[in-house]
């Protein structure tokens, strides 16, 4: 299954992809939640509703894709949880040993942006760099899970790109300012349930492009933590919620570790691809006043 989020006159809305068109569930299944953490609570009963929906019933449920505005898949996740460093030629190319533990920071819900919609270069600063990653989305509570039966927790995956202003990374010893500015986390567009995907997502190629070209590429066998692993790691400490996004890490080939160092600037268009999570598209604007 394969869900995205767009807005309808100012409403958040889910719609179900099939093929080319989107079936807006507002109208094809008014039952539902419109928000996806609301649908996941809900549980696996809920969600599997959506399969029984008749997409033939009403025409006017019946969307173009190229015809929406997107959202962020959550607009407001419980958690937004990032991992750095968990790609061993990312964290060499940023002079840095290999985590023996995952290095764990969190993004602000202002900060997230649907595919589509502009990543926004603050006026404080000109060093706006780009890492595509993989979102895994939580489905259910989890707390003192084993990694072996930790991806049972994980209702599906999606794309992001962890849009990062690096002189003000670097202010602190820790990364959050850098990573939780207004208008930089791009989150979508599909949410596509695990049950389409590869166990964990493992073995899968990940790939960003600036204007065209390959930037970053690389395999998530690559991952120096795994998603399994991740999520026994966190719920350790935590408890993870329906709707907690986990977001798994960037590759090599960021632009603040080229030579020259490669920033994103107004008129960028940067793109996230994945094996069978598609393409996340963003254009990057100035800061309005």
């Amino acid at each position: 299954m394969r869900l995205v989020a767009f807005n309808n006159e100012g409403e958040h809305r889910l719609g179900l992809k099939v093929g080319d068109e989107i079936i807006d569930l507002a109208i094809a299944a008014p039952h539902l939640p419109k928000d996806l953490v609301s649908l996941l609570e809900g549980g696996p009963e809920l969600l599997s509703e959506i399969e029984k929906i008749d997409i033939t019933r009403d025409e006017n449920a019946r969307l173009k894709s190229d015809s929406l505005h997107f959202d962020p898949l959550i607009k407001r996740p419980p958690k937004i949880i990032c991992i750095g460093r968990n790609y061993a030629a990312h964290a060499a190319e940023g002079g840095a040993e290999v985590p023996s533990y995952p290095e764990i920071f969190f993004r602000g819900a202002e900060s997230l942006i649907g595919h589509e919609q502009a990543i926004i270069r603050p006026h404080c600063s000109d060093k706006l760099d780009y890492e595509g990653e993989i979102v895994a989305i939580v489905g259910c509570e989890a707390r003192h899970v084993s990694e072996s039966n930790a991806l049972n927790y994980i209702a599906g995956y999606s794309l992001f790109n962890d849009a990062t202003i690096r002189d003000y990374q670097r202010k602190s010893s820790q990364w959050t300012i850098g990573k939780t500015f207004d208008g930089t986390g791009a989150f979508g567009p599909e949410f596509v349930t695990a049950d389409e995907l590869p166990l964990g997502l493992h073995g899968v190629k990940i790939q960003t492009r600036l204007n065209g070209k390959v930037m970053q590429e690389a395999n998530t066998q690559d991952l120096v933590f795994s998603v399994a692993r991740l999520v026994a790691i966190l719920s350790e400490c935590m408890t993870l919620k329906p709707g907690d996004i986990i977001i798994t890490g960037t590759p090599a080939g960021v632009g603040y570790a080229r030579n020259p160092p490669v920033y994103m600037v107004p008129g960028d268009v940067c793109e996230v691809e994945v094996d069978g999570l598609g393409i996340l598209k963003n254009v990057v604007r100035d800061e309005l006043f």
